[in-house]
């Protein structure tokens, strides 16, 4: 087969991982070209993947390159309208989480590469992790209704603070780190969620006046599951308590040990390598010993990120169906932004099933 040519859009941290990814899936992709408004990160980025033509206009690079499939790594408010540019120019697209800004315009884009007869991946990187793909199942043994406790708190400084700013911008953090926790409490439920409400504040003068950097979610599902989410971003917050993944059901509760959750005070939270690690689940039914699973093997961050390339080379190659892939994407977003509606309006928003 011909390799499939991609552009790959964004040389941060998650699309230099996914650069790196396209290089050692060789076989497959090329990279047709890194595009970056910062002329030092996409020349440092090129220089470790083989040195393919760089760019720093991200429509230029599309007319230019011709691709057979963009990976969109940007800031989440430029997502929608780079996967849309780049399904009318007729690539396939992976595009790191969220999709969109709004819940419509993600059901626009799901049916536009329904139209265009091109393959849309969103980077749920939770899905493709070994230890987590486990932590839906161990919860979906425990009977329903399910009880799931999730937060990822950040205490970022220096360039992790700059650049939760920047994402606060357009994003909240319940929605920008909820999307991939509520697609969790999706799966272990594979209920339609009903209502949600949510509590924000805002904890910094460094930004805007109508954005906050704390935020707390409460989600209902039709099965009578509940679901919290916490996310808070800065130098403020504490390490106490900032990664918690516990689920509860009626015939015990399995929970996730994060690797290193006893460095207390050692800023690693804000540390993305640690936000997907994991080293053990622990499984709990009344009256027997708890059950620990050794996780430790699991891949690192590179490693996940390559696992998403599987997926969206199997897309592409025709031997995936995406449907719930999209359809989940979806819902979950449509979760987190109605959170964000409730903190603003501290009202609860009921969903539609």
């Amino acid at each position: 087969m011909t390799k499939i040519r991609v552009l790959v859009v964004g040389c941060g941290n998650m699309g230099a991982s996914h650069a790196r990814a396209y290089r050692d899936l060789d076989a497959d992709f090329e990279i047709a070209g890194l595009v970056s408004r910062g002329a030092a990160s996409r020349t440092r980025l090129a220089a470790e993947v083989g040195n393919p033509p760089t760019f720093s206009s991200f429509a230029g690079a599309l007319e230019t390159t011709q691709p057979d499939a963009v990976s969109i790594n940007t800031y989440p408010d430029t997502h929608a309208s780079m996967v849309r540019d780049s399904l009318r120019a007729g690539a396939h697209v992976f595009v790191e989480k969220p999709l969109a800004e709004t819940a419509a315009e993600a059901e626009e884009l799901v049916a536009l590469a329904a139209e265009v007869q091109r393959q849309l991946v969103i980077g749920y990187i939770l899905r493709v992790h070994p230890a987590w793909s486990r932590f839906v199942t161990a919860a979906r043994e425990l009977g329903k209704p399910l009880v799931m406790r999730m937060n990822l708190n950040q205490q970022s400084q220096g360039k992790e603070w700059e650049t939760h700013k920047a994402l606060m911008q357009s994003m909240s953090p319940i929605v920008d780190c909820g999307v991939h926790y509520v697609d969790v409490m999706c799966q272990m439920t594979r209920a339609h969620p009903v209502r949600v409400q949510a509590i924000g504040a805002r904890l910094s003068d460094e930004i805007a006046a109508d954005m906050y950097n704390y935020g707390q979610l409460q989600v209902v599902f039709a099965d009578g599951s509940i679901g919290w989410y916490e996310a808070g971003w800065g130098p403020m917050m504490s390490e106490a308590a900032s990664f918690v993944k516990d689920v509860v059901g009626p015939l015990g509760s399995v929970s996730i040990v994060a690797a290193g959750e006893d460095q207390g005070g050692s800023g690693a939270s804000a540390d993305v390598q640690a936000h997907t690690k994991t080293t053990r689940l622990r499984i709990h039914r009344p009256g027997q010993p708890d059950e620990m699973l050794d996780t430790s093997d699991e891949p690192d961050h590179d490693g996940l990120c390559r696992l998403e390339q599987e997926l969206f080379l199997a897309a592409i190659r025709g031997g995936v169906d995406l449907h719930d892939h999209l359809e989940d994407a979806v819902r979950s977003l449509r979760i987190v932004l109605a959170a964000d509606e409730s903190v603003r309006t501290g009202r609860a928003v009921e969903l539609a099933l």
